[in-house]
Order: C-alpha cells, then sequence, then structure tokens
C-alpha cells in the first residue's frame, strides 16, 4: 500500500504542477497510473491543481470503479492506452491551449500533425498522429486510439487534445510538456516559412535516442 499512497501523492503533485503551468483549466484533463492490482485515475470534475490523494479513484484491471470517487468519464481512453502499451506506467491526457489550437486547425497531416522543429520533440515525442474528433464520453473514440495506441504513445484528439503515455508519471507529464511547448512554437511560425529538422536528422535522433 505504500507504493500506492506514494502514486497518489504523485498525481497531486503533477496535478498541481499542471495547473501552475497553466496546462488544465477548469476541471479539464485527467492523469492516471498502473498498480500491480488496477490503476489510479483522477476523478470526474476535479481540479488538477485541488487534488486529494484520498479520493483519487481505484480501478481494477477490466476499468471498474473500486474506491476513491467516480472515475474520469475518460477512463476508457487510458485503459485502451493501457491495453496497447502494457510497459507503460502512466498516461496523462490534456487539454492544454496550444495543443488544443493545433488540433482545430485544417488541413493537418492526420499521420503527423507537427514538424519536426526541435530535437527534444523528436526525442520526446516523435510522430503525432491526429485522432478524428468524437463527442466527449463517446467510447468511439476509443477504437481510434487504440489503433495508434500500440504505436505511437502520443496521440492528439481532434478539437480536444494530447494523449501522452510514458514509463512513469514524470515520463508522461515531460513529454506532454514538450508536446505543448512545440505547438505553441508551431502556432507562432504558421505565418512564417520554416526549416525543420530534416530525415536524416530525425533518423539520426532515433538511432542515439531510441523509443523504449
Amino acid at each position: 500500500m505504500g507504493a500506492e499512497a506514494d502514486l497518489r501523492e504523485e498525481i497531486v503533485e503533477l496535478g498541481q504542477m499542471l495547473a501552475r503551468l497553466g496546462l488544465s483549466h477548469g476541471s479539464t484533463g485527467n492523469i492516471s497510473v498502473q498498480l500491480d492490482d488496477g490503476w489510479l485515475l483522477t476523478p470526474t470534475n476535479s481540479r488538477l491543481g485541488k487534488l486529494d490523494p484520498a479520493r483519487i479513484a481505484k480501478l481494477d484491471d477490466k476499468g471498474c470503479h473500486l474506491s476513491g470517487d467516480k472515475p474520469s468519464k475518460e477512463a476508457f481512453l487510458h485503459r485502451c492506452v493501457y491495453e496497447m502499451r502494457p510497459h507503460d506506467r502512466a498516461v496523462v491526457h490534456l487539454h492544454s491551449t496550444h495543443s488544443v489550437a493545433v488540433s482545430c486547425l485544417d488541413g493537418l497531416d492526420d499521420k503527423n500533425c507537427m514538424p519536426p522543429l526541435t530535437a527534444y520533440y523528436v526525442m520526446r515525442v516523435g510522430k503525432l498522429p491526429l485522432v478524428p474528433y468524437f463527442p466527449p464520453g463517446d467510447e468511439r473514440l476509443a477504437t481510434a486510439v487504440r489503433r495508434l495506441a500500440a504505436h505511437h504513445a502520443s496521440v492528439l484528439l481532434a478539437n480536444h487534445g494530447p494523449v501522452v503515455a510514458g514509463k512513469s508519471l514524470d515520463s508522461a507529464a515531460g513529454s506532454i510538456e514538450e508536446l505543448e511547448a512545440t505547438a505553441k512554437l508551431f502556432l507562432m511560425l504558421q505565418d512564417k516559412p520554416i526549416r525543420p529538422l530534416t530525415p536524416d536528422d530525425v533518423d539520426e535522433l532515433d538511432a542515439r535516442f531510441p523509443k523504449s
């Protein structure tokens, strides 16, 4: 139980950090982490900056609610990512402003929403596929995410926001922060000619820093 208690505190600390950085407004966004006997998920309608560790929802491996407050209505998103990425231990989903803005742009490449602007974006995120729009809570969204999650730790939900998996809460958080920062750069450069990294640059980074 000690490990679970520690993870509950880590979720609270991450929620506070994301709120402090302006990456979670109102009751948007949710965080989960895998346990040996299920997983933890932030409650529905909760503010990430004001989480109570004791009230974080606990679910079993099948997604059934065991304890704590009612889990986020987007629990199915987290579950389908874990099913396709069994070695990842955490998922962060945000409605962060710049990433959502990118997700609303017309003409995005649905196989890779943003160009490789920086080495750190390539290292932390890589290719970012676009998931078609579905209403919040619509489980068709899980089917669409499931198709991509086996090959991509990060996806962008159209008109919604990013979902990022990682080996740990810190890893998932670092990747989603990098994604948001790159989305901001991408929007800032919309009316300017850009010089992204070349395919050879990307291949070299992938060879030097392989994604597990």
